[in-house]
């Protein structure tokens, strides 16, 4: 049924159930995984710090990234699939966007993702990158819930 699947993850609980419910797919179907973390650096405002404040924290970014992909590698790993995983730097845009873009490029069949299933005022100032990628992906997605 699907092939490759694409697991957008930022280290989250919520992202974990997601991986989680796209490891038991994936088995199931014996599709493969494409693991991705989006850097975005469009929310961290380099104005307020000089060139070394700058690097220092965009390492700190890469670093923490490359932790939360070979963790996720790992448990894929374990669970016996074939897995990829790429760090994406967003310098500006959308995150649902890069998501959607890295599927597209990967040829991935299937999205799943975690959701934090935001409601109400916190939804509306935080948005919904699920959302998103529900509204614009041309492969499937399936948003699984944080665990409450």
């Amino acid at each position: 049924m699907y092939r490759k699947i694409l697991v957008p993850t930022d280290g989250s609980d919520c992202a974990g159930a997601g991986l989680e419910h796209a490891i038991k797919l994936a088995q199931q179907c014996g599709a493969s995984l494409r693991l991705l973390t989006v850097i975005d650096l469009a929310t961290v405002a380099a104005d307020w710090a000089g060139a070394e404040a700058w690097q220092t924290l965009l390492s700190s970014l890469r670093e923490h990234s490359r932790g939360v992909l070979e963790a996720a590698q790992r448990r894929a790993s374990e669970a016996g699939l074939a897995c990829e995983s790429e760090a994406v730097e967003l310098p500006a845009g959308r995150v649902a966007d890069a998501i959607v873009t890295a599927a597209s490029d990967c040829g991935c069949d299937l999205i799943v993702m975690g959701s934090h299933g935001r409601r109400g005022v916190s939804r509306v100032l935080l948005g919904s990158d699920a959302e998103l990628v529900l509204r614009s992906s041309r492969v499937p997605v399936l948003v699984v819930p944080a665990a409450k």
